[in-house]
């Protein structure tokens, strides 16, 4: 798995309209979002009894990781287990769908399967939910408008509307009680890529007045619960 870079800035509205309306003139949407270019994200989030991953964020912690469940479009048929690597400012994700029966066993703490796996994400993940108690912990629903631009193999995201569920670790649960995390003109944007950021892109989205950030929409959340 090659290392990716990654960069992220707060935004506001405004922001997003100027950069979104350049990009679009060379860069194409996500394949797999609307029309507009745009889906929504749930994940759940795996924490232990002493906050270790919130922690780390918060101290800089120069490796970490991080698990979660992920959906879309509140879709029960597209399911993923991710594991999340951070160091320095590159990421490694590693990716693996899981049905509907094994995520509600997650949700549930019953792990066996993932004992019984020959896929290394499992075995991983399975060590960590006894080693570090890891446990699901945070429900984090977000808007994202994607583009992808192939050379670099690089994709821009914007996330907003970005919410915390309360009082609940269901996924599936189409009631959540969700509160915003950030204010409505606050977006997140991210920018990924392999070996280089081509030029066109950062012309695109040059920010002066704005400064690289280490957003987590994780620790966001985590203000509430």
């Amino acid at each position: 798995m090659t290392p990716r870079s990654e960069l992220k800035h707060f935004i506001n509205f405004s922001d997003y309209l100027a950069i979104r309306n350049r990009l679009k003139f060379i860069a194409s949407y996500d394949t797999n979002a609307d029309k507009n270019g745009e889906y929504t994200v749930r994940s759940l989030y795996f924490e232990n009894y002493n906050n270790k991953v919130l922690a780390e964020k918060a101290l800089g912690t120069d490796h970490r990781e991080k698990y979660r469940i992920r959906i879309y479009n509140n879709n029960p048929n597209l399911i993923k287990l991710e594991k999340k690597i951070k160091k320095d400012r590159f990421t490694i994700k590693f990716s693996k769908e899981i049905t509907k029966s094994q995520c509600n066993d997650l949700i549930n703490c019953s792990f066996d399967f993932l004992s019984h796996s020959d896929t290394p994400l499992f075995n991983d993940f399975f060590s960590k939910l006894n080693n570090d108690v890891l446990r699901p912990r945070t429900i984090i629903e977000y808007k994202r408008q994607a583009f992808f631009y192939p050379y670099g193999n690089v994709r821009i995201t914007f996330d907003m509307n970005i919410k915390t569920a309360l009082g609940s670790v269901d996924i599936f649960n189409p009631k959540l009680v969700l509160v915003s995390s950030l204010s409505q003109d606050q977006i997140i944007l991210e920018v990924k890529y392999d070996r280089f950021l081509p030029q066109i892109i950062s012309d695109c989205i040059q920010l002066n007045e704005r400064r690289q950030t280490s957003a987590s929409k994780y620790a966001l959340g985590r203000q509430y619960i």
